[in-house]
């Protein structure tokens, strides 16, 4: 008797067109960051990459299954590297790093708990892992204080702000009936 595969070629399907959306947004963040990164306005790096939460944010929100954010982050790299190719392996070291936190928040509740406060737990986890990655990443050291500062907060605050939409976009496709037979029996 064959057994039920953990993922339905459906969820994988509803996995990939998000991933395949999100990658898009993911790589033109990537697009921006150098412009960005060269201008007065590099404080909002951190900001910029928070966008890279919304695979598994709005994965998570539309399936509430395991395994669906960590799948789709990697997707969402594959994506975003055709839009950077040297930024490969920055792409997928992040996309597995946030992936596993949002996983590993939700496996705390037992994939049980989907309000809106576990996915900003997440968030909060996230924006902390970014801001100290951005801290000796950009040399803060060398800004005034109130940019270190600023740098430090759009950081946290990015994160926590795409994860408000991603829940929003997640929400919608779940009112658009995208996560229909997705549950497993």
């Amino acid at each position: 008797m064959a057994r039920t595969p953990i993922l339905s070629t459906r969820v994988l399907l509803v996995c990939a067109a998000i991933g395949v959306a999100t990658g898009i947004v993911g790589g033109v963040a990537g697009l921006v960051t150098p412009v960005l990164l060269a201008t007065p306005l590099a404080i909002a790096y951190g900001f910029v990459l928070g966008a890279h939460v919304l695979p598994g944010i709005v994965a998570q929100e539309v399936l509430r299954m395991p395994l669906v954010a960590i799948l789709t982050h990697v997707l969402a790299a594959l994506v975003a590297t055709a839009f950077n190719p040297v930024w490969a392996g920055r792409f997928i070291g992040t996309a597995l790093l946030f992936g596993a936190i949002q996983e590993g928040v939700a496996a705390l509740t037992r994939y049980r708990a989907w309000g809106a406060w576990r996915f900003f737990v997440s968030a909060v986890i996230i924006g902390l892992v970014v801001a100290l990655a951005v801290f000796f990443a950009a040399h803060l050291g060398a800004f005034p204080l109130w940019a270190q500062i600023a740098y430090l907060a759009l950081s946290v605050l990015g994160p926590i702000v795409w994860t408000a939409i991603g829940l929003g976009v997640g929400a919608a496709l779940r009112r658009a009936g995208v996560a229909r037979q997705t549950v497993r029996r």
